[in-house]
């Protein structure tokens, strides 16, 4: 199933963007450390990698409710996300990081399980 284009949209700017130094810095979006010289703290990669996932996560719970086809596996891979297990199964832990209850997205900011479609 292809992604929507503001799924698209969402998923290019999130794996654009340099989160190794997030934490230590106000960053503008597209940031890369490469046009900045890389100064400053740097998170190692399996880090950098966490809050990838994050940021994926919480777009991913208000693309879900907005749109009743989109698919977290496929966003999470257009991120730049890694949703495979060692063993090269699809990892379950992509879709236990968003509110996701019978089919159901919770709405974006509650845990409210609301029939949005």
């Amino acid at each position: 199933m292809a992604l929507s284009h503001i799924a698209r949209l969402h998923a290019a700017e999130i794996r654009n963007h340099d989160w190794s130094d997030a934490p230590f810095r106000a960053d503008r979006a597209g940031h890369d450390r490469a046009d900045d010289g890389g100064r400053g703290k740097q998170l190692p990669e399996s880090e950098t990698d966490r809050i990838r996932m994050n940021v994926m996560w919480v777009t991913a719970q208000v693309l879900g409710y907005e749109d009743p086809n989109f698919d977290v596996y496929e966003f999470a891979e257009a991120c730049g996300v890694e949703t495979r297990t060692r063993s090269g199964r699809q990892d379950g832990g992509i879709e236990a990081g968003i509110r996701l209850r019978d089919g159901r997205y919770a709405r974006p900011g509650t845990r409210v399980y609301d029939e949005r479609y």
